[in-house]
């Protein structure tokens, strides 16, 4: 009997020394998580304050501002990867990466969320009426009576803390964060949402087309991949996808 409760007893000691551990480091992460999409939100907040009160053109301005946070990125890692036993040891941190949940992977949980979400947001409430009125149009809907400068810094808010949730899922996945990770996924992106159906020319497009668009490119670097094909060929392939959808997008524009 005295085995028996001196066992209960280790076991008990066990148990609190292994969350006195994970406490810690769970509250950690966590923080680190919500600093990273506060960051993101900040960051985009930036884009949309640039494009709303400096009146910078929005592909200029946010490709200007992805290379000066990328740079900043390699001035503080010093273009090495930041690893640590910290990072892999953390459940929570695996989990947003490379997690299951009911057999489906968690990132892909994640994503679809996060398109509900914006689905409700675009096409069931009146800021996703302002959007595509500002995208239309800017001058009409600013006439209207729509703050077109405060959608369009809400607008890249949303944009950066998804931008933000996307960087965690993809350094839970490297189990490091690499400093050029996510090089030419701008690319992938913009062949995403025109391949959806999202006119470039502003104020045409579903987010159910973006999803559609997304899968297809995430098909075509797949089967590109498996296939074998050099990463080189792969670009001019994704860059041909990407004109042949703007013209096409163009030619319907110009036929409406």
């Amino acid at each position: 009997m005295q085995e028996q409760s001196k066992a209960k007893t280790s076991s008990k000691i066990d148990v609190k020394k292994i969350f006195s551990r994970l406490g810690p480091l769970l509250a950690l992460v966590v923080l680190v998580i919500l600093v990273t999409i506060v960051l993101g939100a900040i960051f985009g907040l930036l884009n949309g304050i640039l494009i709303a009160y400096g009146k910078a053109a929005p592909f200029i301005a946010t490709l200007a501002t992805m290379t000066i946070f990328r740079g900043a990125t390699y001035v503080f890692t010093n273009g090495n990867p930041i690893t640590g036993a910290k990072m892999n040891s953390s459940f929570l941190f695996q989990f947003m990466g490379r997690g299951y949940l009911f057999g489906i992977p968690f990132p892909i949980i994640i994503m679809l969320v996060a398109y509900g979400v914006l689905f409700v947001l675009l096409h069931k409430t009146s800021f996703g009426r302002k959007t595509y009125a500002l995208g239309g149009n800017e001058t009409a809907a600013r006439i209207a009576g729509v703050r077109t400068k405060m959608v369009t810094m809400l607008i890249y808010t949303i944009s950066g803390l998804m931008a933000a949730i996307a960087g965690i899922i993809l350094t839970s996945r490297l189990s490091s964060a690499q400093p050029d990770a996510g090089t030419s996924y701008e690319m992938d992106a913009i062949a995403a949402v025109v391949l959806g159906g999202t006119s470039l020319a502003g104020g045409k497009g579903r987010i159910f087309g973006t999803l559609i668009g997304a899968l297809i490119i995430g098909t075509l670097n797949n089967g590109m991949n498996l296939l074998g094909i050099s990463s080189f060929y792969q670009q001019i392939v994704k860059g041909i996808v990407i004109l042949i959808a703007v013209l096409l997008d163009r030619r319907s524009s110009n036929n409406g």
